[in-house]
């Protein structure tokens, strides 16, 4: 069946909220559980998260992929700045990831595909996708964070021009369901694989 790629709207924020948990390997979940209320359902949190009309973490950075009118898969990026020295992170699960970043890129949060429609070429499109919105906004490049144990999404990446930059240690939380590396991974411009044209 012919998949379409759209902009996101506010109702896709449940599927949004649902591909991060997907992806992000508990990190979403341990991310929202610190704004939960008690007793608040944690996927309700993330849809609320991405329903707002602002940030960085909003639908409006998202980019959906839709089947027969189903929502298939999502890609969130966002543009990243060298920005002022911003306040250091506290969170001890959190502060290993503040400086894996690249300036002047974008970046690539998540990145996702329900499991029978993976190996179809959509996680490549995709990538086009954040390609041409990376030239079009003059940046440097593509990057996101990726975790060794991951092995399948590490190889896609790597074959697709990305190469690792930098690498922190995961701390360790019930809630996570990877340990050992994180790996910072970075694409310039102009070093798009053939493959991906």
């Amino acid at each position: 069946m012919p998949v379409d790629f759209r902009p996101a709207q506010a109702s896709d924020a449940h599927d949004i909220a649902r591909f991060f948990q997907l992806t992000s390997e508990g990190m979403a979940d341990y991310i929202w559980s610190k704004l939960a209320a008690p007793g608040e359902d944690l996927l309700s949190v993330g849809a609320a998260r991405y329903a707002r009309e602002q940030g960085d973490f909003s639908y409006k950075n998202c980019l959906m992929a839709t089947s027969d009118g189903h929502v298939i898969g999502m890609m969130h990026s966002y543009v990243l700045r060298a920005s002022a020295e911003a306040p250091a992170e506290t969170d001890p699960v959190l502060a290993p990831y503040a400086d894996l970043e690249v300036p002047d890129t974008l970046y690539i949060s998540s990145l996702a595909l329900d499991e029978a429609w993976r190996g179809q070429g959509l996680g490549v499109e995709f990538l086009r996708h954040a390609q041409q919105r990376a030239e079009d906004a003059g940046l440097e490049g593509l990057c996101l964070i990726d975790y060794a144990d991951n092995l399948g999404a590490l190889r896609f990446y790597q074959r697709h021009g990305f190469h690792i930059v930098k690498t922190c240690q995961i701390v360790a939380h019930p809630m996570l369901r990877v340990t050992g590396a994180a790996h910072l991974m970075y694409r310039p411009i102009d070093n798009v694989p053939e493959n991906n044209q």
